[in-house]
């Protein structure tokens, strides 16, 4: 039997180069299409080094070809995404694998009758590394995907915390919509962050876009007026709606000495920046 596995590994690996053309003929236009600045000969000798590994796997110790096995998926995998291919495109090409190599030695094992008891060896050997490959394929597009929806919620978190400058040292923040403690933790963040590079003397906290202000959110936006404060930063709140108004008086939320005006013209006018007629 082994004598069996060391044949057909060793006629893999001499028949890696036509089995890598054969596996290229197989895959989609598109797959090859994304493909295509990248040199042909490359991409063969890429898909030749695989079938050469899963020849070695036949006649090899386990623990040395799922070593290369293993780098060579990490490599591939990395050159698949940064290449835009879907990963369902690279794993239906993993099958093809399959197809070139048992093409290649079914002649073999006809001709020199080997026992049936060998092609199930074969496949109980090589199959393994296969599905190896697409567990790291899947991994490796698995991160790749959660570090993009991250950059994404990120981008979208900072358009919803914008921050407009007016002219030197004046700066305006519209809220809108939900404060929870995350977006609350976010906008202080913002607010100091840009305050400070800015170097802001006043910044403006327009709130008529926020549909709700219970205790919670009016205590968060007094710690971010109280923050700003130690930063040397004058904040005041505008766009408080009348039935906001009576929301806060009812819950008996004191605001302090935190200035506050109805609109944002009246802010503007009140720190010295209005329109000249």
């Amino acid at each position: 039997m082994k004598d069996e596995l060391l044949y057909i590994g060793n006629k893999i690996i001499e028949s890696k180069e036509k089995l890598a053309r054969n596996f290229s003929a197989l895959l989609d236009s598109e797959y090859n299409h994304k493909l295509i600045h990248r040199e042909e000969d490359k991409i063969l000798e890429w898909r030749a080094e695989i079938i050469e590994y899963l020849g070695e796997a036949l006649f090899e110790k386990k623990p040395i070809v799922s070593q290369k096995v293993t780098k060579w998926a990490v490599d591939i995998g990395k050159i698949a995404v940064e290449n835009g291919l879907s990963l369902s495109q690279i794993l239906k090409s993993l099958t093809f694998f399959r197809t070139v190599i048992w093409d290649v030695f079914t002649e073999e094992l006809q001709q020199r009758k080997f026992a049936p008891i060998t092609m199930l060896d074969v496949s109980k050997i090589i199959d393994p590394f296969i599905d190896e490959i697409n567990h790291i394929f899947v991994d490796i597009y698995e991160a790749h995907n959660n570090e993009q929806m991250k950059l994404a919620y990120m981008a979208l978190e900072e358009l919803s915390v914008p921050m407009v400058p007016l002219s030197k040292g004046i700066a305006v923040m519209p809220i809108v919509g939900q404060i929870d403690t995350h977006r609350a933790q976010l906008i202080m963040e913002t607010a100091l962050e840009k305050g400070a590079k800015l170097q802001l003397n006043y910044l403006i906290l327009d709130i008529s876009g926020v549909l709700i202000v219970d205790t919670m959110v009016a205590n968060n936006i007094i710690e971010i007026v109280k923050a700003l404060q130690l930063i040397g930063t004058k904040a005041m709140i505008t766009g408080i709606r009348p039935e906001i108004a009576q929301t806060i008086v009812s819950l008996g939320i004191e605001l302090g000495t935190i200035k506050t005006k109805a609109t944002l013209e009246q802010a503007l006018a009140e720190i010295g920046f209005s329109k000249l007629d």
